[in-house]
This record gives C-alpha cells, sequence and structure tokens, in this order.
C-alpha cells in the first residue's frame, strides 16, 4: 500500500479519497462521509466502487488517513456490500423523551415526576 500520511478523524475526510481492502486492493473512493457531527458519532462510508456504490458501515473502517482510508473487509466483501440507502434517516438524541418515559412510569406507580407521597 502507499504512503496514506498521517491518521486523521473522519470529519476532515475527503471525498475522493482511496480506500484499500484487508487485502491491499484499492477498492474505491470516499463519496459521503455519514456521521452526526453533533453527537460525534461515526455511522460509515458511502464509496464509489467497481461494482457501484456501496456502504461501509463504521466497524469495518480499521483507519483513516490523510490519503487513504482501511478496512477490515477482503475486496469481494467489499463488492458485496449493501447499495447506501438514500434516505437513510438521521438521529440524534432527545433527552425529553427520556424524561417523559419516567414521567409516565412514575405515574402509573402513583408518582409525579420524582415527588411521592410522604403520608
Amino acid at each position: 500500500m502507499p504512503d496514506e500520511g498521517a491518521p486523521i478523524s473522519y470529519e476532515v475526510l475527503e471525498r475522493e479519497t482511496p480506500v484499500y481492502s484487508a487485502d491491499g486492493v484499492t477498492v474505491g473512493k470516499v463519496e459521503v462521509v455519514r456521521a452526526d457531527l453533533e453527537a460525534d458519532i461515526f455511522d460509515g462510508l458511502e464509496i464509489d466502487t467497481r461494482a457501484g456504490r456501496r456502504f461501509v458501515e463504521a466497524e469495518h473502517v480499521v483507519a483513516i488517513h490523510e490519503r487513504g482510508v482501511d478496512l477490515d473487509l477482503a475486496a469481494d466483501a467489499v463488492a458485496a456490500l449493501p447499495e447506501p440507502d438514500p434516505g437513510a434517516p438521521s438521529f440524534r438524541a432527545d433527552p425529553t423523551a427520556q424524561r417523559k418515559l419516567l414521567d409516565r412510569i412514575a405515574d402509573r406507580l402513583g408518582r409525579r415526576g420524582g415527588w411521592k407521597r410522604s403520608s
């Protein structure tokens, strides 16, 4: 494999960066980084391959460098990956949702929002 440069964050990974399989084959180039930047969650990469665009889940990305991304998958496994879901949803945490759930549970148990009857 060529010199891939220094390790970098997915946040600065550039489009068209080469992607290498575990067996050292250039399997494609980065097209899109899927992540929730606010929550600092890296979901994976959409890569352009000879077999078409494929989605690589974050768990298969071993390293991200200035001039290359390394996967833990063999070249034939990359070709068999699914195409990206064009309408993939994006999620973020909603702390109020947990509070609402806890309030409903407390109501059913006869308490209200952290308060309990003292008599």
